[in-house]
């Protein structure tokens, strides 16, 4: 699952991660994009030291074998994270999804945890170039999923995921326990203090949020990223 900051991206691995058959990873590459590029991160030397820090291990990795011998390894990956010099020879072997927000959703949320984000933090250009890569990989458009439409119907787009997956949906990816995971990433006490507080998939959003003058031209910029992705959205 391929997606940018403040997507739902962990709600959504909590709840493959409850369907009990699915193991997860949360965001394998972070530890090595820190390494590559010295940008500064909340936490980022907790994260250099939990992690594996070398890409080409991390991608070797994500070929398998599958985690306590499960059925399904649902890995959350962040698009920025994959950096240029990244070989990206080992999504050829993985089923890509790619996991969409609309920008000003993403910046209202983002910049409440990181000041001054740019358009490379927020992971809409990058996820274009991937979802574009993966294409030219199957010869087929990519699966897309909006965040908007999981809020707005969880059963339905969940099941339709799922189909298009050729899983089967199961009614324990709703619901799971509030608090922290085991499998939550060195990096959530800063991130995901909302998450924790979940119980399941929220509610469904409301208007676009108001974004101080400054954003918008971030969010401008990023729009049509997002509208080229989310014309294919399950």
């Amino acid at each position: 699952m391929w997606s940018g900051p403040r997507n739902l991206s962990t709600a959504l691995m909590y709840a493959f991660a409850a369907r009990g058959d699915c193991a997860v990873w949360d965001e394998p590459f972070y530890a090595a994009y820190l390494a590559a590029t010295g940008i500064d991160h909340p936490m980022k030397d907790e994260v250099i030291a939990a992690g594996e820090a070398d890409a080409a291990r991390v991608a070797a990795a994500c070929l398998g074998p599958v985690p306590e011998g499960k059925a399904l390894w649902y890995q959350k990956h962040m698009t920025m994270h994959m950096v240029p010099e990244f070989d990206r020879g080992f999504m050829r072997d993985l089923v890509n999804v790619f996991l969409i927000r609309h920008p000003a959703r993403v910046v209202a949320s983002y910049s409440k945890k990181r000041e001054a984000p740019m358009l490379a933090d927020i992971g809409f250009v990058q996820q274009a170039e991937l979802f574009e890569q993966v294409a030219g990989f199957t010869e087929r458009t990519p699966l897309v999923v909006d965040s908007a439409d999981i809020r707005a119907d969880p059963r339905g787009t969940l099941g339709r995921l799922c189909a298009a997956l050729g899983i089967p949906f199961i009614d324990s990816m709703l619901r799971w326990p509030a608090g922290p995971k085991p499998f939550d990433g060195v990096w959530a006490p800063h991130w995901y203090n909302a998450v924790h507080a979940s119980t399941g998939i929220g509610e469904p959003e409301g208007p676009l949020p108001s974004l101080a003058a400054d954003y918008a031209p971030l969010v401008e910029q990023a729009l049509p990223y997002y509208q080229r992705l989310a014309a294919h959205r399950i």
